[in-house]
């Protein structure tokens, strides 16, 4: 059997393709548009995954979108109506669309795959948002029993959603519903602290630990948050006043006067100056949504298992994953690769096969993305005029590249599979020596072109990750903050004394595990810093011609592509 999952629309829009109960393949199409966050339809997407396992149209038996749109549609004509007449233009510009396109959401896949393979597929099927985001989580988790909570925004009409999988299926226990939604709070305070919704979300996480929690301003913006924005029932769960939100009727989150009068604090534009109030109030909502996923978790009768899972976009915040963690509500905590929209085109595959009791292998690695051989990269070298060193094993590669980053170096690394979600996990990855106080600073400016404020993340060989990471034993997909334990890494301890690390073992990327021992040989330390393979507002490079032209407008000093290294 072959199943082609799709996400789109949204958001992150992705292709992925199991064949005979296998995901052999799996892509976002910002990797290949090179526009980030992209929501089109995934055309280069599903011509990489059918390319990549060698099938055609005629081959899928079924295509399975990401959310039910009569259920999608039902919430928005809704919210429309609730709304009028404030909703009027945004119902004029909205409704056409569904109307003429995307209610018949079965009519513009087959329209678009037709487009892109000449033919439209067999079947299309369609399965609810929240239980693809739980059923990546539970099918890659490993449990054979779980608890699931997912968070996001809102799906259909779920915003939080408690489930319970096993071996015979996954049933959802409990749900809230839009407009209430964790999600949305969350993005309303990105808006406000002038950064983008449904993008920016993890540079207010990066800005949260710099607030001063003594203040009396800070005290002031968490009860004030508390007690205007949001109110807590006793299940745990979060009721919004929507006297400060826009969402329901407009484009934009928030009623930004009122968020200012409330605040006492102007709306921050873009590319203003971040100043101490802006870190208090990322500080404030930081705590306040941590403090409502532990409600959550704590308050609900309805968790019962020793294990959980958790998915959706808020599962992406690793400081309140970490918070859960350490707290030890639950034996073992999980959250796979790709747990915002970016990976519900796994979890719609997944979510099928469940609901239709089809065996689908649970071992589903990140590294799903296109791989390319050393021709099509000695060849992209030679077009683009690049002088090039070739290593004649990995042994003699790694040991290279470990002498470079303990010089001080800094160094693209491209290496096999490229990897699906949103983290760089050591196959596409700027890597520089996590002991150096400076590298921090140097990596922000002169290669990433970001704000200094946001922190980088650890890779570390697994068998020393607890004896660095307070509680860290296997954290492979960098979903999870840990206290640090050691003042020797500095480049990759946050401000507040923490890091998101990735645990790297041999079994999950053999020669990113070779590169990280060859530097502890040499050094005496097992961890690099690892930063995606981009700069500020573009993707992660996809192909050799992206890394080599990133490679050429920042500050990297060599680039390792496959066997061949690229110096300046």
């Amino acid at each position: 059997m072959v199943i082609l999952g799709i996400a789109a629309f949204y958001h992150d829009s992705s292709a992925a393709i199991m064949v005979d109960g296998k995901i052999v393949a799996a892509a976002q199409e910002e990797r290949f548009s090179r526009i980030k966050h992209d929501n089109s339809f995934p055309t280069h997407a599903c011509e990489y995954c059918l390319k990549e396992s060698g099938l055609s149209i005629d081959d899928i038996d079924t295509v399975v979108f990401y959310e039910k749109p009569f259920l999608k549609f039902e919430r928005i004509l809704v919210s429309q109506i609730v709304s009028a007449p404030k909703s009027l233009p945004i119902f004029l510009r909205v409704m056409p669309v569904w109307l003429k396109e995307k209610l018949n959401m079965r009519k513009l896949m087959a329209k678009n795959l037709k487009r892109v393979f000449g033919k439209a597929p067999k079947r299309v099927e369609f399965v609810e948002h929240h239980l693809t985001h739980a059923a990546l989580a539970y099918v890659t988790s490993g449990f054979s029993e779980a608890d699931i909570l997912v968070v996001d925004a809102v799906g259909e009409w779920a915003t939080t959603s408690i489930l319970h999988a096993d071996e015979s299926g996954i049933d959802i226990i409990k749900e809230q519903r839009f407009p209430d939604s964790v999600g949305f709070l969350y993005s309303a305070f990105t808006q406000f602290l002038g950064f983008k919704v449904n993008s920016d979300e993890y540079k207010v996480m990066g800005l949260a630990p710099y607030g001063d929690v003594n203040t009396e301003e800070t005290q002031r913006f968490i009860n004030l948050i508390e007690t205007e924005i949001v109110s807590i029932d006793k299940q745990g769960f979060p009721t919004l006043n929507l006297k400060y939100f826009k969402f329901l009727y407009s484009d934009t989150t928030i009623h930004r006067e009122n968020w200012e009068r409330l605040f006492r604090i102007r709306q921050r534009a873009s590319k203003e100056e971040v100043i101490q109030s802006h870190k208090n109030l990322a500080y404030a909502i930081q705590f306040v949504t941590e403090k409502i996923l532990l409600n959550i978790l704590q308050t609900s009768a309805d968790f019962k298992s020793r294990n959980l899972c958790l998915s959706g976009g808020v599962a992406l915040n690793c400081a309140a994953t970490g918070v859960i963690n350490k707290n030890g509500i639950f034996d073992r905590v999980f959250t796979p690769f790709a747990p915002g929209d970016c990976g519900c085109s796994i979890g719609a595959i997944a979510a099928y096969c469940i609901i239709n009791q089809i065996a689908l292998d649970r071992k589903i690695s990140p590294y799903l993305g296109p791989q390319f051989d050393d021709k099509e990269i000695l060849h992209q070298l030679e077009s683009e005029g690049m002088e090039y060193h070739e290593f004649q094993s990995e042994e003699e590669l790694c040991s290279e590249v470990a002498r470079q980053i303990a010089e001080g170096k800094i160094i693209g690394w491209f290496q096999g599979r490229m990897e699906v979600g949103p983290r760089a996990l050591g196959n596409r990855s700027i890597l520089a020596d996590a002991r150096n106080p400076r590298m921090k600073d140097q990596v922000n400016s002169r290669i990433k072109f970001r704000e200094a404020f946001r922190p980088f993340a650890p890779s570390v060989l697994e068998e020393y990750a607890r004896e660095i990471f307070e509680g860290c034993d296997s954290s492979p997909y960098m979903m999870s903050t840990y206290e640090v334990k050691t003042k020797d890494i500095p480049a990759v301890t946050h401000v507040d004394g923490t890091a998101r690390v990735q645990t790297v073992s041999k079994v999950d990327n053999p020669l990113y595990h070779q590169l990280l021992r060859s530097f502890h040989r040499l050094t005496g330390c097992p961890v690099l810093l690892n930063t995606s393979f981009n700069v500020m507002g573009e993707p992660i490079v996809g192909t050799p011609s992206d890394a080599i032209r990133t490679f050429k407008n920042c500050g990297l000093d060599s680039l390792f592509i496959s066997n061949y290294m690229i110096c300046k």
